[in-house]
């Protein structure tokens, strides 16, 4: 690089002494010199030398700007601000930057004003850096074996970022094939304009030589000082071709089947193949020659590549009793030769490209044929149904004819000509029953009488099935069908889809739809003619007369409420009926859907003063009960329980009679064991002498005697004890009573206590210490008995249900254990003076009352109706024990 010695005439035309606005002008002119240029090949050492720039005029500091400097790619060079001297740092990349454009300036010494500015460029001169690039560095590819020889295998690309003519500019070649090929040539094409090369083949591919092969391609350019190169890898895969054809080596299989039969496996074909397993060179593909009805099919075992045949279609054996087929086998994709005859040096090599399968002749003369094997299939006979001459049949009938009508005959035959098989003819699906058949001669006729508007009619099309079964073993059925089409007939009258209405009130006229349906069809159908009957006037009318759906029509002066219209319809044919037309009419809520049960209010809401009545209603229902409470003693009449078929009652006696004497006979209250009749006489009792209750109280105490020496019931020591337990426990045995007497057991147990309290303290009479000594053994009877029903500790009535008799058997009759009274058992059909004797009862629980009984007094009453309660449930608590035992 030499120096660059610039002169500057402008600075001297101008003139030194101008002024520094002058410079300043000056400043913003610029200068284009000749470029330096920087070999990117260049390696070093780094930095040198450039240039230098030299100006005439003594300045001192030199600056430069621009790319290289402070712009991209910086720190690629550098001025000496004193000297001009221009060096170069690093290596440029021409592929980046072809050019650089800077800037140069001249400063004065001391005052640093910009005395000359000139542009510089400087040039990047290419090196050949960049070998030539393939799009990819390796490529695999799969070519079938059978492809002819000058088939592209390949097609390549390689590119170079150098743009010198030399060292842009690159040729491909095949640099090695692994392995070596055996009759077999690789070469290459190459195309400058696109930068590619085609790589094709000599010669035959063949699989079993070699499954694939590597080739190596190299891209070299044409650089001057130096070449540079890159290569690619390609590997060649060579499937395997049709170049063995399958041959078959065996047959196994029943070769049998029966008649009728479908789908069934005959026979399996064995094959072999020397091309590769799984391939389409190796799988078979069998075709059968002889089977003109198509009766069978072939298919491949992907797995073994046996041929399976099967029966597609029923073979009939009566046709034929042995099948005899040819099968043949070849592959998916044809068969492929090729043989290598003679090499050339230029152009494409001579070989024989294939063998034709066949009659035809391939290039050397040889023939190949395909692998056949002959099959028989034997047809066994089986029973087969019989055949209708005319399995479907279509007849015409009238509906509504008389029974008896003949139809048609359906006939059939047997195919087995063999056998002697006979069949007969019998009814399968009938719906109605309409039909009957002739076992014998297949001959149908009707058995009832035909309706078109049955629901087992479609489309006036009613359908039967027909079989014909023989007696062969095992017996085989056929079907036939038979339609019959049903003619119409004006049989129906017409009815109306709806005959209550609903109609709104309104100021105007109302309307309401009117509907009418006929099962027969045209023209015994509709449309149809309405007619309203009776005093209809003024009133209501149809609107049209005639049509399917016309319109019920209301007029104002109808007024609100239920009307029973008569509304006659009339077909095309004038078959009339009349219908009863139930129309309410009302105010509506929603007159676009008339509904009379939701009607609007025509009264005005509860006022205050209906609520108030309603109060006082409450208020004096519950004064009307609380008077009821405090009711205690009020009069009762008994009355009989209604007969349920328990045979329980409560008779109503409400005669006032003496008394009489009773005679009670008492179970033994120890061991169950018996124990003599005690009777008490008034008589005995009473004895009229000058000491009256003198001797009352003897006769009492002789009595008394008598009977604590029979029933044990009174000692000296136990008689406080024995009273006051008795006291409780009937009490408390009341209180278990239903809730019939419970009120009335619970008061007569309240006197019942004062009164025994109030006995230790006074003086009987003969007859109150008589009367004390019947309830006190009535009382012991009671217990005796409820402590054998309960155990200890345990409450009355716990124990099973039992039922006594059937909801309304009357007949049922239980015997039921009355409490023993000697000479007065419990009847139901006593006579009405047993409230008399209850009465009596009652005054011994109450000696400070009257003994007397009267009408007066409820107490007595309530006494009367706790005893009965007690006597009730005597009964039950015997037929409880009956029904356990």
């Amino acid at each position: 690089m030499g120096t660059i010695h610039i002169s500057l005439f402008v600075m001297l035309i101008l003139g030194v002494y101008r002024s520094s606005s002058e410079i300043l002008q000056r400043q913003k002119r610029r200068w284009i010199i000749d470029s330096f240029s920087i070999d990117e090949g260049y390696k070093g050492p780094f930095p040198y030398s450039l240039g230098k720039i030299t100006i005439e005029k003594n300045l001192t500091l030199f600056k430069i700007h621009g790319q290289g400097v402070d712009e991209e790619p910086k720190g690629v060079l550098q001025i000496n601000e004193h000297t001009g001297d221009v060096t170069v740092h690093r290596a440029v990349d021409f592929e980046k930057f072809h050019v650089f454009r800077l800037t140069f300036q001249a400063l004065d010494k001391e005052s640093h004003v910009i005395e000359t500015q000139l542009g510089i460029e400087i040039t990047i001169i290419d090196s050949n850096d960049n070998p030539p690039k393939f799009d990819l560095e390796s490529y695999e590819i799969w070519i079938e074996e059978s492809k002819l020889q000058g088939t592209e295998v390949i097609t390549i690309r390689a590119s170079d970022d150098d743009t010198s003519k030399n060292n842009g500019i690159f040729n491909f070649k095949i640099v090695s094939v692994t392995p070596k090929p055996h009759e077999l040539e690789f070469y290459l094409t190459q195309n400058n304009a696109t930068r590619t090369a085609t790589i094709s083949f000599k010669g035959c591919l063949d699989h079993e030589t070699a499954e694939k092969y590597t080739i190596v391609v190299e891209a070299k350019d044409c650089g001057d000082k130096i070449k540079l190169s890159s290569s690619c890898t390609i590997i060649v895969n060579i499937e395997d071709g049709n170049n063995h054809l399958p041959y078959i080596t065996g047959q196994t299989g029943p070769g049998r089947v029966k008649e009728d039969d479908e789908n069934v496996l005959v026979s399996r074909l064995q094959v072999k193949d020397k091309d590769t397993k799984g391939t389409a060179a190796w799988r078979a593909v069998y075709k059968i020659q002889g089977d003109k009805n198509n009766n069978f099919r072939i298919t491949t075992d992907n797995e073994t590549n046996e041929g399976l045949l099967y029966v597609e279609k029923p073979l009939n054996y009566e046709d034929t009793p042995l099948k005899n087929l040819t099968i043949s086998v070849e592959n998916e994709i044809p068969y492929h030769s090729c043989k290598v005859v003679k090499r050339t040096s230029t152009g494409l090599w001579v070989i024989t490209d294939g063998v034709t399968i066949g009659s035809a002749t391939g290039a050397t003369g040889a023939t190949l044929s395909l692998s056949i094997r002959q099959v028989t299939v034997t047809v066994v006979d089986v029973n087969d149904p019989p055949i209708f001459d005319k399995p479907n049949q279509h007849v015409k009938l009238s509906e509504n004819v008389a029974p008896g009508q003949y139809l048609v005959t359906f006939t059939a035959k047997d195919p087995d000509i063999a056998s002697a098989n006979t069949f007969v003819y019998i009814k399968g699906n009938d719906p109605a029953d309409w039909v009957t058949v002739d076992p014998k001669t297949g001959k149908i006729t009707t058995s009832k009488i035909v309706d078109r508007e049955s629901p087992f009619v479609k489309n006036n099309i009613y359908n039967v099935t027909i079989y014909a079964v023989d007696n062969g073993k095992p017996p085989m059925t056929s079907t036939a069908t038979l339609s019959i089409h049903i003619a119409d007939e004006n049989d129906n009258t017409p009815t109306l889809s709806q005959s209550t209405i609903a109609m709104c009130q309104s100021d105007g006229p109302s309307l309401a739809n009117i509907t009418a349906l006929d099962l027969d069809e045209e023209p015994y159908g509709g449309p149809f003619h309405f007619k309203l009957l009776g005093d209809v006037e003024g009133k209501w009318r149809v609107d049209p007369p005639q049509g399917d759906s016309v319109n019920l029509v209301k007029e104002n002066v109808v007024h609100s409420g239920h009307f029973e219209l008569l509304l006659e319809v009339s077909d095309l044919q004038h078959q009339t009926t009349v219908h009863n037309l139930s129309v309410t009419v009302c105010h509506c809520l929603n007159t676009a859907r008339p509904d009379c049960r939701s009607r609007k209010a025509t009264g005005s809401a509860a006022g205050g003063g209906a609520l108030g009545i309603i109060f006082f209603s409450i208020l004096l229902l519950a004064g009307a009960l609380l008077a009821a409470f405090l009711v205690s003693c009020k009069m009762t009449n008994i009355r009989p329980l209604p007969n349920e078929g328990t045979g329980q009652s409560l008779i109503v006696g409400n005669t006032e009679e003496p008394g009489t004497d009773c005679k009670v006979n008492f179970e033994a209250l120890n061991h169950g064991q018996k124990v003599p009749t005690a009777t008490i006489k008034r008589s005995d009792i009473r004895k009229t002498t000058a000491g009256g209750r003198l001797s009352e109280n003897a006769a009492y105490q002789t009595k008394l005697k008598e009977i604590n020496s029979l029933y044990g019931l009174i000692t000296d020591s136990n008689w406080e004890q024995r009273r006051s337990y008795r006291e409780h426990e009937f009490t408390r045995n009341s209180s278990m009573r239903s809730s019939m007497g419970a009120s009335s057991a619970m008061r007569m147990g309240h006197q019942h206590r004062n009164y025994m309290r109030a006995v230790r303290h006074s003086t009987y009479s003969a007859q109150q210490q008589v009367d004390v000594g019947r309830c006190e053994t009535l009382i012991k009877v009671l217990k005796q008995r409820v402590t054998n029903l309960q155990a200890p500790g345990e409450e009355l009535g716990d124990y099973a249900p039992h039922v006594y008799a059937d909801e309304g058997d009357t007949g049922a009759g239980f015997d039921l254990d009355a409490i023993s009274i000697p000479e007065m058992a419990f009847d139901l059909d006593l006579k009405p003076d047993l409230i008399v004797k209850f009465s009596t009862l009652a005054s011994i629980c109450m000696p400070s009352e009257s003994t007397s009984y009267s009408t007066k007094t409820s107490c007595v009453m309530e006494k009367l109706e706790t005893a009965t309660l007690i006597q009730v449930e005597s009964q039950k608590t015997n037929m409880n024990i009956q029904s356990h035992f």
